[in-house]
């Protein structure tokens, strides 16, 4: 549990004695809010016209190359929305002289890095995180990418499905995924492309031809509309040498860049709008406005105004919808700053059974007050420190710093931006909050929409499509034909190779340091970063196998309600402590164990631990918390059900570990739920939050020795328990199930969540590092066998992937993929036969090597963060093992042998033992799927029960 509420358009976007008395720093306010050192960076413009900016940083052993266009949705021609999303991937596959797939492998099985891409309204952007000595090679990819990509029609036809199927994934098959990408834009502009969805329509995707694709593409993807960002760990005057030789030598081209510039026209009338989906399980109210461009001196203002609204949860909204009046099952505002224009949008999702009509004018109501009244100066200097806190972990990594600077630089048009918006911020006051919000949030200024299930629709009443918009001919322009000659793969035997790795730069682990208080707390510190921040995490052994014998839910709803009232304060006063700090505040329950975390400035950490130790030491309970948050819960698994893949994940786990504790849902029932009492938690509590039974991990910029003396300041006078330690069972995954073939038939899924699922192994178990490498081969990346059969070859869904998660006992080995629902048996019968390839086929010693490589970069890159590094030494705490394990994991890896992974394949994967679950529209596949698996079994989703492994029963949440 996060403390910043859930905003459903933000993805376009958690009998005890009183905590002791700590030193001065925890009563002292807040750092005052000008520690972030800018970055320093160099800039250059080539003479093709590239702009390039790079970031030394001597202290990382990695490297972040970013080739970031000024091409976006708002750009996307007329009756062809989608395109550059479509482009996002299109110049990711084939290139003169790299085939297809072999990109990833370049980034992943060469170099040990990660790559990605993403789209937004005004950029597109390419990024790879790699080893510092790999980075000539990612400068020829981009140069491959950006001067001689292939694009044929076998290209187009692949690219084209498989964003379908990421549509069908992220939008349709969502619960509020077309409100996000659809309705929401559409509705909050009017005139500029800004309103077109940038995953596109399936029409418009249909209607593109290769004529189309590769006139888009000529006109933008060139030098002279490109930033390159280089941010890590490298010698100036050599990159610079390699940049100019491989990108330098890309022709400018000679016409001009057309662009269709728009002018958003002022709203001063209000309007209002019902729009209805076919997966809405809570109705939800959002309000838009028109605000200025990103590069406005009121966007400070506005960053300010988002903060105090939804900023955590003593926010405006939070504490009135959610907290206060319980109207909304969550609440919440994002501020939109693009390029041209932008809006701002506050959002409430209604809960069960109460009145949309109360809960959108609370809304307004608040709104309002930011207009009429002046906010507090606590409200400010909140605000003030949670944009300064979120601005220092950006920075932390080379990946982060050179994210700030793109973003700047495509979007706001000034790579000083960030550092220009947090002086705004510093200067920001009362009065220019009241005098932003009476000037953008006038109520007839106004759009209202409410988003309802499509059973509310009346009679007769046509559908609101926003879709429809996409091919408004005023919403972009069509470009010349690219008369250029199209580039073609190149004869395997003429191919450039990519450059050569140069020397290698030493990765070093960050050194920890452990000791125990004399209370039986184990104290963990590792300095991971010079950057002033620091996270405190607090973990518990027990977990969600520790709940109660047909009683699941406790572990989860004791851990959320920690902080909701403890130590005399009130859940308003910690959730407002806590912001005033620039803190980030979570928990979390897992398997084997709960936690508790707390992020801050550096100057503030002690404070921020004061909290956390009141928290841990002496929540309250009380039964009026109870009692929201058991509503809360209802509703969130209420909308979770709507899902796919969370119910399929669910399913999955009962069908692995039937009844015994492992396979108990985490979250609870609505039964068990409705059935908690208040002396459930408090017992829960009592028997496994205790100072014997935890380890404290501290990250970020303290050393060892402050850190052991920061915990025996917060933690050193927690006296532990007389009582012994409670027993959980010898084996809580308990005896394996024989294998079931499952279908949760939902008439209303828009795409099958397919999941092939089987016993694994514990942490401890000799085999765990060679099934390591075994399951990175088969679904550990992008470069895994399960990914370039579904995706890459077959262009069945937007990823497929496997896991093995390990726990105290026997974990789970797991693959799983979303599709179209009529291709859920195909999908099953790749993910069988890669699963059977594993035993059938040894893995060759090139494999295993590119597999140690990639895992080892991922570990690498885990380390250099202060959060990654805190959550791996805290699952060696969580999994029973010692902390020397953690220096011991390149060692282990890299003593992996071939013959090893073949034999722990051997004992410990037998597909035969293999559940398979698809959740989805059965009418489509299920005649199909019988066909392979004749014991199939379907459960109609109205009737799905969680309570037990038979998985049936009166389901209260539909």
């Amino acid at each position: 549990m996060t403390r910043k509420s859930t905003f459903i358009i933000a993805a376009l976007l958690a009998g005890v004695a009183a905590a002791p008395a700590t030193p001065s720093l925890a009563q002292r306010g807040p750092a005052a809010a000008n520690a972030v050192a800018p970055i320093n960076y160099v800039r250059r413009v080539l003479s093709n016209g590239l702009t390039v900016y790079t970031i030394r940083d001597t202290r990382t052993a990695n490297v972040s190359v970013q080739m970031w266009y000024n091409v976006g949705s708002k750009d996307d021609p007329a009756g062809r929305s989608g395109f550059a999303h479509l482009f996002e991937h299109i110049l990711s596959r084939v290139t003169r002289n790299i085939p297809p797939g072999e990109l990833s492998r370049i980034v992943e099985e060469q170099a040990g890095g990660t790559r990605n891409a993403s789209t937004g309204s005004d950029t597109t952007n390419y990024f790879e995180t790699v080893p510092a000595n790999q980075v000539e090679a990612m400068l020829w990819a981009h140069a491959e990418r950006m001067g001689r990509s292939v694009l044929d029609q076998s290209v187009f036809e692949a690219e084209r499905s498989i964003v379908k199927e990421e549509m069908r994934q992220r939008v349709l098959s969502q619960p509020y995924g077309r409100l996000q990408r659809y309705y929401s834009f559409d509705t909050g502009f009017t005139g500029h492309p800004y309103r077109r969805s940038g995953i596109g329509t399936m029409a418009d995707l249909d209607a593109a031809s290769l004529e189309d694709a590769r006139a888009f593409h000529a006109n933008f993807y060139r030098p002279d509309n490109a930033t390159l960002i280089v941010s890590g760990n490298f010698d100036q005057a050599t990159l610079d040498r390699l940049i100019d030789r491989h990108l330098g030598a890309l022709p400018r081209p000679r016409t001009p860049i057309l662009r269709a510039r728009m002018t958003e026209p002022p709203r001063n009338e209000p309007r209002t709008i019902a729009a209805y989906g076919p997966n809405v399980p809570l109705p939800a109210v959002v309000f838009t406005w028109q605000r200025p461009r990103l590069n406005h001196p009121d966007s400070a203002a506005l960053a300010v105004i988002d903060k105090i609204l939804s900023g955590g949860q003593s926010s405006r909204l939070y504490r009135t919808l959610v907290y206060e009046r319980q109207l909304a099952a969550n609440a919440g505002s994002f501020d939109f700053g693009f390029e041209d224009a932008g809006i701002f949008a506050v959002q409430a999702t209604v809960a069960t059974g109460r009145n949309i009509d109360e809960a959108e004018a609370a809304l307004a109501a608040e709104v309002a007050r930011l207009r009429d009244q002046p906010v507090s100066a606590a409200e400010l200097e909140e605000a003030r420190n949670e944009i300064v806190s979120e601005t220092l972990f950006q920075r932390e990594t080379p990946e982060g710093r050179a994210f700030e600077i793109g973003g700047s630089v495509t979007t706001a048009n000034d790579p000083r931006w960030q550092d220009r918006l947090l002086a705004g911020v510093r200067r920001v006051t009362a009065a220019d909050v009241q005098r932003v919000a009476r000037l953008y949030f006038a109520d007839n200024k106004r759009v209202s929409l409410r988003y309802l299930d499509e059973a509310q629709r009346p009679a007769g009443q046509a559908a609101y499509d926003p879709s429809a918009q996409a091919t408004d001919p005023a919403l972009g322009r069509s470009f010349p034909p690219d008369t250029a000659t199209p580039n073609q793969l190149a004869p395997e035997g003429e191919r450039v190779a990519p450059p050569a790795p140069g020397a290698p730069q030493p990765f070093s682990a960050p050194a920890f340091a452990e000791r125990r208080l004399g209370n039986g707390m184990r104290v963990v510190v590792a300095r991971s970063t010079d950057v002033p921040i620091a996270s405190l995490q607090l973990v518990f052994g027990g977990g969600t196998a520790a709940d109660p014998a047909g009683r699941p839910g406790v572990a989860s709803m004791m851990t959320n309600l920690s902080d909701n009232g403890a130590g005399g304060m009130t859940a308003p006063q910690i959730a407002a402590r806590i912001e005033s700090l620039g803190a980030n505040f979570g928990t979390n329950v897992g398997t084997d164990s709960s936690s508790a975390f707390i992020a801050a400035p550096t100057a503030n950490i002690e404070a921020a631990g004061a909290l956390l130790a009141q928290v841990i030491r002496a929540p309250a309970f009380a039964a009026a918390e109870l009692e929201r948050e058991r509503r809360r819960s209802l509703d969130q698994l209420r909308v979770a059900m709507r899902d796919p893949s969370f119910v399929a994940q669910r399913v999955a786990f009962r069908a692995v570990y039937g009844d015994a504790p492992y396979g108990s849902p985490a979250g609870g029932t609505p039964a068990s739920l409705a059935a908690l009492t208040r002396e459930d938690l408090v017992a829960y509590h009592h028997a496994w939050w205790r100072p014997d039974n935890a380890t404290l991990v501290i990250t970020g910029s303290l050393d060892a020795e402050a850190g052991f003396a920061l915990a025996e300041r917060l933690f050193g006078q927690w006296a532990a328990p007389a009582e012994a330690m409670p027993t959980l069972p010898a084996n809580r995954a308990g005896p394996s199930p024989a294998p079931r073939v499952i279908v949760i038939d939902n008439p209303a899924s828009d795409q099958a969540a397919v999941t092939v699922v089987m016993r694994g192994i514990a942490r401890s178990d000799p085999d765990y590092f060679p099934l390591v490498v075994a399951n990175s081969a088969l679904g550990g990346s992008s470069t895994a066998r399960l990914f370039q059969e579904v995706r890459v070859r077959r262009a069945l869904s937007y990823g497929a992937n496997s896991s093995l998660p390990s726990y105290r006992d026997e974990g789970v080995l797991v693959a799983l993929a979303q599709t179209r629902n009529n291709a859920a048996p195909e999908v099953v019968q790749v993910m069988a036969a890669e699963i059977r390839r594993m035993r059938e086929e040894p893995i060759p010693e090139d494999v295993l090597t590119k597999r140690r490589t990639l895992l080892i970069g991922s570990f690498g890159r885990q380390m250099e963060t202060t959060a990654g590094l805190s959550q791996f030494l805290s699952t060696l705490a969580v999994q029973g093992m010692e902390m020397s394990e953690y220096a011991r994991y390149i060692p282990n890896l890299q003593a992996v042998t071939a013959s090893q992974i073949t034999a722990s394949v051997a004992a410990e994967v037998d597909p035969a033992q293999a559940s398979i679950i698809v959740v989805g529209r059965a009418s489509e596949f299920l005649e199909a799927l019988r066909a392979q698996h004749p014991n199939v079994e379907v459960i109609p989703i109205g009737e799905l029960d969680f309570g037990s492994a038979a998985l049936r029963g009166a389901a209260a949440t539909r």
